[in-house]
């Protein structure tokens, strides 16, 4: 089992309804009208995915006022232990966790196996919502060694130092399918992976309840295709929740030096006029 102490990047349920009333929980859906609305954990804020992460109208993640603002307004302070959990797997919340690394806001931790989870073992929930006082939150630092751009990829590609991870499902990987049955009509141009991508699905990393693989069954796993600590990893899906989430294993609990969420991913690769594909 992850280790759950407050050190740790990960914490599970039992922790956390223990110290709820220490850090600050933020629940992160990408529909907050099938999740947080019907029910969250006592005291939780409320990240919306599209609405709150995403900058508009450009493609892009928020910028660093927007991040700033955002914050200010949950009431979060720099200073503040922020635990993040929410549906789809958590595949939002790591996202989030992704964004917030960006931004400096290293004391931020992840709900091991969500929202899920926490309803599975009959944790308490409430439909109640929090009015937080605002903050004036300031980002610190800008990483953006955390993210790679469409141009990071094409320059590495077959890199022998660089690794490339398809985290998406085989079927997408094959190029069977454009877009997952959960988002039937947001499908690229074409479809394949990446040239010279390995496809490890996210969900090879985490059990049936959604909880961590042991360090052990994480490590086995990716260094039995080739993943290895001396190397760059670069971590893509379709729109990078799903790789964000790979990115959080590989990086905090794995201790890879350098991972980076390719957040533009499949929906940008593949809708690109000339870019390379592999089926």
């Amino acid at each position: 089992m992850v280790v759950s102490e407050k050190q740790s990047p990960v914490v599970d349920p039992e922790w956390l309804e223990k110290n709820l009333n220490n850090v600050k929980v933020i629940e992160v859906d990408y529909d907050p009208s099938t999740a947080y609305n019907i029910g969250h954990i006592p005291g939780a804020l409320l990240i919306d995915w599209k609405k709150d992460l995403n900058k508009y109208p450009e493609r892009d993640i928020i910028d660093k006022e927007g991040f700033e603002a955002l914050l200010s307004r949950l009431g979060i302070s720099n200073t503040d232990t922020v635990v993040l959990y929410g549906d789809y797997n958590n595949w939002f919340a790591a996202f989030a966790y992704w964004v917030f690394k960006i931004y400096g806001h290293d004391d931020v931790k992840i709900l091991n196996g969500g929202r899920k989870k926490w309803i599975e073992l009959g944790k308490p929930l409430t439909k109640e919502i929090p009015k937080p006082s605002p903050t004036t939150y300031r980002v610190t630092k800008v990483d953006l060694t955390l993210r790679a751009s469409f141009l990071d990829v094409l320059k590495n590609l077959r890199n022998p130092s660089v690794v490339l991870i398809d985290v998406r499902s085989p079927a997408e990987y094959k190029g069977e399918i454009t877009a997952p049955p959960e988002y039937p009509n947001e499908a690229a141009q074409r479809a394949g992976h990446i040239p010279g991508a390995v496809n490890i699905p996210w969900a090879q990393a985490v059990r049936e309840d959604g909880t961590f693989k042991s360090v052990d069954e994480l490590r086995a796993l990716y260094e039995s295709r080739g993943v290895t600590k001396d190397k760059e990893v670069i971590v893509y899906c379709r729109i990078g929740e799903r790789a964000a989430h790979t990115f959080f294993v590989l990086k905090e609990i794995l201790g890879y030096p350098k991972v980076r969420v390719y957040d533009g991913s499949w929906s940008e690769w593949g809708n690109i006029v000339g870019a390379p594909i592999e089926k």
